[in-house]
């Protein structure tokens, strides 16, 4: 006697609305949203990816499979981010939990973390973006006001 599987076939199965979702609800970095100079820290499930945006959609790129092949850096192209399949999400970089796809077919494992580090183009405009920082300013920031009359002697 077979055994009528249909509803739990179903239920294995992710609908296009349901990955969608997905998408909309996760930490998304889109291409257009970055500017030369911007470097993307991409944590995967099993590596760690510097993507730094050069011109004309080409990346600086370093760590993971680039590093294990000793390629790094790499100037190359990134396809999109794709959920493990064929169909790929073409006008991002990275997204929490999808995959990212190089223009040279790599595809990483799972995404877990994104961290985006402005470049200094942003600054010249008066966007937000990261600045050098001197040391007492950086122990003062972090050990408070206190210590740095204690760091000084």
């Amino acid at each position: 006697m077979m055994e009528n599987k249909g509803c739990s076939m179903t239920a294995r199965f992710r609908t296009m609305n349901a990955i969608l979702e997905q998408l909309r609800l996760s930490r998304t970095v889109r291409k257009a949203e970055l500017e030369r100079g911007d470097c993307v820290l991409v944590t995967t499930q099993h590596s760690v990816y510097s993507i730094q945006v050069l011109e004309d959609a080409t990346y600086c790129i370093r760590g993971g499979w680039f590093d294990r092949q000793k390629l790094s850096p790499v100037k190359e192209s990134v396809a999109g981010c794709n959920w493990g399949g064929s169909a790929i999400k073409n006008d991002i970089v990275a997204a929490c939990g999808l995959h990212l796809e190089f223009g040279n077919r790599v595809v990483t494992s799972r995404i877990r973390e994104v961290l985006v580090i402005r470049g200094g183009a942003r600054e010249s405009r008066g966007l937000p973006g990261l600045r050098p920082i001197h040391s007492p300013e950086l122990f003062v920031s972090c050990y408070g006001p206190r210590c740095e009359t204690a760091s000084a002697g």
